[in-house]
């Protein structure tokens, strides 16, 4: 039984809630069509996700991200150079708007510096968490004025993907530092880059090892155990914590390989198939991040990472800059020293907020 539902509050004594009865229904009442309402609305609105790449330079990145859509998000020239892309220096966000069966994506990737590729990486990752945490600023100053959109631009990183060097040995302490930081902000999906310079055996045990260094530090990628509903999701997802990180190849490229066109990349020994489970793993993390997971990414970042976000700020708002539409939200009144009431609890601390409370349940409708 669920510990929050043991026992009735003091104020639910007072007032109960309506029995829920079930009734014997006398013909079709149409309620289902509630599902097309909501799939048009939808429709006409669009989806949006933005997902953001960290790792060293040359492991990839650019090429996984236009694997993943099928689409030249970043194209591999700049225009009017034939030279490779520069290595990326600064933080910087493309967006894109992807059409599949009428089905709309606003798509937004941020590439971020190559990270651990200077001598001194020392705090190397201020850049990427300020990032992530200024656009939960910016969705919280829309969120707390008086007058707001109807409909709030959603900036905020619902996924990062984190590029391991394949090296074969273990994460780097550089790695282990910066996603003990990183998990705490947003949701991280890690990957095995270039895959295919490892032997299968070589892979799994570098995976193995990987598993062992999170475990042993406390790092919770995604999908994390303790947001599992019910147990379908139990069983799907802790078949995915199975083969996280997930090794894979990234290619933008079409070959044929026995009459058939498919994506893959030239190497002298053959054909790389970046779909074919037999050669690596990037349908994985392909079913994961948009078939099967999307949104649930969405709603943690919303539900956990933001709403962590937001008490924080919110217990500083003496500290907010105050704008147009500012609404004062002045700190609660510290409470008498002394033992609290009968009948009250204490406030919660810092703890991981539960996105499947039933107070949020109804907010996105």
């Amino acid at each position: 039984m669920d510990p929050l539902r043991q026992s009735p509050s003091p104020s639910s004594s007072q007032a109960s809630s309506p029995r829920t009865l079930s009734c014997e229904r006398l013909g079709y009442v149409g309620i289902e069509a509630v599902l097309d309402q909501l799939k048009i609305k939808a429709m006409k609105m669009g989806f949006e996700f933005n997902i953001m790449v960290v790792g060293q330079s040359g492991l990839g990145k650019s090429t996984m991200v236009n694997t993943l859509f099928k689409s030249k998000i970043w194209k591999s020239t700049m225009p009017g150079l034939r030279v490779p892309t520069p290595q990326t220096l600064q933080l910087y966000s493309m967006t894109h708007v992807i059409e599949e069966n009428g089905v709309k994506l606003k798509l937004t990737v941020t590439d971020t510096p190559g990270f651990g590729d200077q001598i001194n990486n020392d705090k190397c990752w201020d850049p990427i968490l300020g990032y992530i945490n200024e656009q939960y600023e910016r969705y919280l100053q829309e969120e707390i004025l008086i007058t707001r959109q109807r409909h709030i631009p959603d900036t905020r990183v619902h996924c990062c993907i984190y590029f391991v060097p394949p090296t074969g040995h273990c994460l780097r302490p550089l790695d282990l530092e910066f996603l003990q930081r990183l998990c705490r902000a947003v949701n991280v999906v890690p990957v095995i880059a270039r895959a295919d310079s490892l032997t299968i055996e070589e892979r799994e045990a570098f995976r193995h090892r990987i598993q062992d260094d999170l475990k042993t530090h406390s790092i919770e990628v995604y999908p994390q155990k303790c947001f599992d509903e019910d147990i379908n999701d139990k069983i799907l997802n802790s078949k995915i914590r199975e083969r996280i990180p997930f090794a894979v190849v990234g290619a933008d490229r079409e070959h044929m390989v026995n009459g058939r066109c498919v994506l893959g990349r030239k190497t002298k020994w053959g054909i790389i198939e970046v779909e074919n489970m037999a050669h690596c793993e990037f349908p994985l993390l392909r079913d994961l991040l948009i078939r099967s997971h999307l949104q649930d990414l969405k709603d943690i970042t919303h539900n956990v990472h933001y709403e962590n976000y937001r008490i924080i700020r919110l217990k500083e708002s003496h500290a907010l800059p105050r704008g147009p539409g500012w609404v004062d939200l002045a700190p609660a009144p510290s409470p008498a020293p002394g033992p609290a009431p009968t009948g009250t609890r204490a406030s919660p601390g810092p703890a991981k907020v539960c996105r499947w409370a039933e107070d949020n349940s109804d907010e996105d409708f």
